[in-house]
């Protein structure tokens, strides 16, 4: 079996590197287009962004929490584009600020370029230093900094091209970290000695299988170096006293095909979370001198998908999913059978746990929000189950609740199973096929979409529209056999799960065909191509973010950043003929033919790792070849940035604010 690819000569042979003269020239010619095209609808954009803008309070705050000695915190200025990262004694209490001290600046960092992105922010459990790491062109390889914090001086250690965590070991003087091989691969962990030549630093793990991506973090105790390496599907972990991260590690269990399990720790026992028995996960313990034994403490349940576990010293908290909501119970370590629930006010909402550092805590942080909720910050009083409300996001702009309303529907797919599907809209807006709807989907690696809140969602909502966000298969919202019905063998059910809901909301009168416009991103954006090749018509409009839709060619080669790690998740087309004609089969790229599609618009990052521009450059150029009708075709290339767009927080809303004015103009509504 052979693929023909006319666009093939759209990639870079020197990729990472770009410099060819005829590709840089053909996306500058999509970008040029993209700007002259929007560019009657600037006022309309402009109009967009300033409404966000304005419902983002710019001189915010975030509830500060103690960590030892300190409370830390982040502010943002009024104007500015990036965090500052502040700190106080935590002997002048939460409140007031005397002592506050400022960490580390987001925005001088960030001054001058066009991209910036803070990776990991580390502070040494003495509170002296800070380990941080930037990426300052979305490539993803960060440079890794130490700061001293009793002088504020930058120390002259400096490690070029990590990914992933930095962890303080050894008392403080020695960070664990992963480098980025040349195929943007963690292979390694490593460890580097504070004053010393990185030519010295010590290579403590090593990962074969070029698939598995390994990375380091600590017990929640502190008292250990966890090495975990995993793929998609199976994962292994070992151990080592942080103090002495050189020991000889402990293999807590040889890693099995289809087995993941996490870990943590506490006294001489090994809490593991793992779905080596049960599809929704159990967890177990085993005592640390018989690191494979495990002993069910929560058998796995059909009803409640155990997402997450956090120990603490006097009880442990596990997060999960039932019916597809988020739940949240504190667990007794000497009664298994005391189980505590963090009980929630609406029927449809998003929660977990929020920033929690301390080994030993009777107070937790909780997040909270709906899709008619703003995001809030409470604390959870474990000895008497009280939820003190923090902090509520601020809209400036102003925003009553009561204006609007949210829905939980279930929508039949075509083979009989219940797809569920969160709605937004205002109070006031008719249910009588008139409205215009905006779905949202991804469904893809387990992921979940909650019903999450967004100011931005806003400009459509109040423009009339219904939003919608379809939890279909391949996403693990209603539990892990749920990701398992949208992967592999099974992936089409991800694409006919959203065209399912798209058409049961217009059979139940929320919107009507033609009506309807989509956008996802990355796989989500694969899911876009997918539904526009097999249903054009149903579309208004649609956007495709950073979209992986090159699915066979990218599959096909085992040189790309992520594909021997993603043969788990699609199917491995070089050594199986059959996941070659299945991939074949649903790839947008390889589908696109000769039809009327729907107005579409595509981003792209130039620098983009996760998925390489020239994907969604090529998907373009041959739809342009290909598609029948004269309806808009629109590609942004960012080509300083990379799979998120750009990094600012207003210039990310712009991007926002450029998406929605492309929605309106194509559904006519440039006036509403």
């Amino acid at each position: 079996m052979t693929v023909e690819d006319p666009y093939a000569w759209l990639r870079d042979p020197l990729y990472p590197k770009v410099e060819d003269a005829e590709v840089l020239a053909h996306l500058k010619a999509e970008n040029a287009w993209f700007e002259a095209r929007m560019a009657p609808h600037e006022k309309l954009t402009e109009k967009l962004f300033a409404e966000m803008r304005a419902r983002i309070k710019e001189d915010d705050s975030s509830v500060p929490q103690k960590d030892g000695d300190w409370y830390y915190w982040i502010e943002y200025e009024k104007g500015a584009q990036y965090k500052q990262w502040w700190r106080k004694p935590a002997s002048g209490g939460r409140d007031g600020t005397e002592g506050k001290v400022l960490l580390l600046d987001e925005v001088a960092l960030a001054e001058g370029k066009d991209y910036f992105s803070l990776g990991s922010f580390s502070i040494s459990s003495d509170g002296t230093k800070l380990a941080f790491s930037t990426d300052t062109d979305g490539s993803e390889r960060y440079e890794a900094r130490i700061k001293d914090l009793t002088t504020g001086e930058m120390l002259p250690d400096t490690i070029p091209g990590t990914l992933g965590a930095l962890v303080w070991v050894a008392g403080d003087t020695t960070i664990a970290y992963s480098l980025a091989n040349e195929q943007w691969r963690t292979d390694n962990v490593r460890l580097h000695t504070l004053g010393t030549p990185l030519d010295t630093d010590v290579e403590i793990f090593h990962e074969d299988d070029e698939g598995f991506r390994c990375g380091a973090s600590l017990s929640a105790n502190e008292q250990w170096l966890i090495v975990a390496t995993s793929d998609h599907e199976t994962s292994e972990a070992w151990i080592a006293p942080a103090a002495d991260p050189t020991a000889p590690q402990i293999l807590v269990k040889a890693r099995a095909k289809g087995v993941e399990y996490d870990i943590d720790i506490k006294g001489d026992t090994i809490f593991v979370l793992t779905n080596d028995d049960h599809v929704n996960f159990r967890v177990a313990t085993a005592p640390m001198s018989s690191p494979a034994d495990w002993t069910t403490l929560i058998a796995g349940s059909d009803e409640f998908y155990i997402t997450g576990l956090d120990l603490f010293e006097k009880f442990y908290v596990i997060e999960g999913r039932r019916a597809g909501l988020d739940q949240i119970e504190i667990r007794d370590y000497a009664d298994p059978a005391k189980i505590t629930p963090i009980d929630f006010p609406e029927e449809s909402y998003v929660a977990g746990m929020g920033n929690n550092p301390e080994w030993d805590m009777d107070v937790l942080r909780v997040s909270y929000n709906s899709m008619v909720t703003p995001a809030t910050a409470f604390d959870y009083d474990v000895a008497t189950g009280s939820l003190t409300v923090l902090k509520v996001q601020e809209i400036p702009s102003g925003y009553d609740a009561a204006n609007y309303r949210t829905e939980r529907v279930v929508i039949t797919a075509r083979d009989g199973t219940e797809v569920p599907v969160s709605l937004m809209m205002r109070a006031d807006t008719p249910l009588d096929g008139s409205a215009p709807l905006h779905l949202f989907g991804y469904g893809a690696y387990g992921i979940a979409m909650p019903p999450y809140f967004s100011t931005a969602r806003l400009s459509l909502v109040d423009r009339g529209f219904i939003y919608a966000i379809a939890h279909i298969r391949g996403g693990d919202d209603l539990g892990r056999q749920w990701y398992l019905d949208g992967k592999l063998e099974k992936r089409t059910n991800a694409f006919n799960d959203f065209v399912d809901v798209a058409r049961g909301l217009i059979d139940r009168g929320y919107t009507a065909k033609g009506r309807v416009t989509a956008s996802g991103g990355s796989a989500g954006g694969e899911l876009m191509g997918a539904v526009l090749n097999s249903d054009p018509d149903l579309w208004g409009a649609v956007v495709a973010h950073v979209p992986f839709v090159d699915v066979l060619s990218t599959m096909l080669d085992a040189t790309l950043p992520l594909t021997p790690g993603e043969w788990p998740e699609w199917g491995n087309p070089i050594e199986d003929a059959a996941a070659f004609t299945l991939i074949q089969s649903y790839s947008p790229y390889d589908q696109v033919r000769a039809q009327a599609y729907p107005p579409l618009l595509v981003t792209a990052g130039l620098n983009d790792p996760r998925v390489t521009y020239w994907e969604p450059a090529k998907w373009v150029a041959k739809l342009r070849e290909l598609k029948t009708d004269d309806n808009e075709l629109l590609l942004k290339v960012n080509m300083g940035a990379g799979h998120g767009g750009k990094s600012g927080r207003f210039d990310s809303l712009k991007e926002t604010a450029e998406e929605f004015a492309f929605i309106l103009w194509q559904m006519d509504m440039l006036d509403a």
